[in-house]
């Protein structure tokens, strides 16, 4: 008789804010082990997944309806809302956003959320900014927030008209996702959206303290910090953990628990690149953090060019990819600097990335699958902007279509540096340098650049901005043309 194939089901727990307590840490970890289950995942919205068997479940459930934990099994209806809190004090120092106003922010949400919902502080690069459909970026007024509407299943990004108050997140965002998902014909999955419509109709429903916009929000230039290994802060050390297969086991998380709570850090903090940081190691006590480190065989020395991709959660495929094209990568020492990629099979997942190797949609058999590469506005992460480098690559060729796209960015790159610093050069030989015009929203600072168009509204690549039709609108926040302004490229601020 054969036996029959047990079912397997990924579980997801989120953890809000990318924070998790040690103590509520080991009581997932010590169900799990009980489960027989060895090894979890971290997501890209710093969530922890593994997978079970069926016959495991039931006692699985149990142990977390005991413990309180909140989980999903085999959906994702319920996005888990993530924060900068793992960069305070050791990728940035904020001026007001602190440990207090992230937990306050995090208990004001008195519902589960059904989109996605990102807390940034707008001076750190670690955790991306536009990646979630309601995005809070701070402001240099204390306790205040930009507010990014990126409507759900698409990448139409509206800029909110006034600065939200940290105790009032958790109201408005409830009040926009009933906005949302009641009028689902005007705001969810449609080719153009009223971001102007929506706020107005929020703002009917429920009293909110408002601060009128100052200042249009400047981020920094996108440069992603290495995240992995031990690392001095203040008098301490911070410790990041990535796993080239993205696979923690069990009993090493237990290890690093045992750990913590006999040195006293009380939490720990997850990622979107899927790793782990652990801050307030005193540097008495790092010789017990690398015996575990000898002991569970984990090492912390990967390059910076394998750091800087994302694929998509629970994507062996992606994953696979990301690996090979790695490989090819360091065997030509490429620098990627600044720059960082994505691996993407399903054309909805809103990864971030700079670079986008895009699986196209009618790939059937792996061996004949073609992708699409493409790009952001000026390589910036940040940008929903993107312009199709190359189109139906086979995987083969995948390596060295990159491998010239990063040597076209750093082209660029030389000739702008070149262009701004003439006083490195004998003035007699600089001629003078013709200043690039490019277009600038007066609102949200995106860019209309003619190299690159506006495929987002269907703008092809050289198409001048006197060319543009009366009714063109910024990609970003729907601003008028007439609010587009002419700047000099290389005065441009980005957002």
């Amino acid at each position: 008789m054969e036996n029959k194939e047990i079912k397997k089901h990924q579980v997801k727990v989120n953890l809000p804010g990318g924070i998790v307590s040690v103590g509520d840490l080991l009581q997932i970890l010590n169900i799990l082990e009980e489960s027989g289950i060895e090894n979890v995942r971290f997501g890209t919205r710093q969530q922890l997944y593994f997978s079970a068997d069926e016959d495991k479940l039931e006692d699985i459930e149990h142990g977390f309806f005991i413990s309180d934990t909140e989980f999903e099994i085999d959906t994702d209806k319920q996005p888990n809302i993530i924060s900068s809190y793992v960069t305070e004090d050791i990728f940035n120092n904020s001026n007001w956003l602190r440990e207090g106003v992230y937990r306050d922010i995090l208990d004001s949400f008195n519902y589960t959320p059904r989109l996605k919902i990102n807390l940034a502080d707008n001076s750190q690069t670690l955790i991306p900014f536009f990646t979630g459909n309601l995005n809070f970026i701070s402001s240099e007024i204390g306790n205040y927030w930009y507010l990014y509407i990126r409507f759900p299943r698409t990448n139409i990004i509206y800029c909110w008209s006034s600065l939200i108050y940290s105790e009032d997140i958790g109201t408005l965002s409830k009040l926009v996702e009933d906005a949302i998902f009641n009028n689902k014909n005007l705001f969810y999955d449609q080719v153009s959206i009223d971001g102007q419509l929506l706020e107005n109709e929020v703002k009917l429903k429920g009293s909110i303290l408002y601060q009128p916009l100052s200042a249009p929000l400047k981020l920094p230039d996108f440069q992603l910090p290495y995240y992995e290994g031990f690392n001095k802060y203040n008098d301490k050390y911070w410790l990041g953990i990535y796993r080239r297969n993205e696979l923690f086991p069990v009993s090493f998380l237990k290890d690093l628990c045992a750990i913590c709570a006999k040195t006293r850090i009380g939490q720990l903090y997850t990622t979107p690149w899927k790793s782990i940081i652990i801050k307030g190691v005193e540097t008495d006590d790092k010789k017990l953090w690398n015996a575990v480190l000898d002991k569970n065989r984990i090492n912390v020395r990967h390059a910076s060019n394998e750091l800087n991709w994302q694929s998509e959660d629970l994507c062996e495929y992606g994953l696979n990819l990301k690996r090979e094209l790695i490989t090819e990568f360091n065997k030509v020492d490429l620098r990627t600097f600044k720059l960082c990629f994505a691996v993407k099979t399903n054309p909805k997942s809103g990864l971030f990335g700079s670079v986008i190797i895009r699986k196209c949609t009618n790939s059937n058999e792996e061996e004949e699958c073609k992708f699409d590469i493409l790009h952001t506005t000026d390589f910036n992460p940040n940008s929903k902007n993107f312009t199709l480098y190359k189109s139906n690559i086979l995987r083969a060729s995948l390596a060295q279509e990159l491998m010239q796209l990063c040597n076209n960015y750093y082209e660029l790159q030389t000739l702008s540096e070149i262009s701004s610093a003439n006083n490195y050069y004998d003035s007699e030989l600089v001629t003078e340098v013709e200043h690039v015009i490019v277009h600038q929203c007066n609102h949200c600072l995106t860019i209309y650049d003619e190299i690159w168009g506006d495929e987002a509204n269907g703008i092809l690549p050289g198409t001048s901005f006197s060319d543009l039709k009366e009714d063109y609108s910024c990609a970003m926040c729907g601003a008028p043309k007439s609010d587009i302004i002419p700047i000099h490229k290389e005065s441009v601020l980005t957002v």
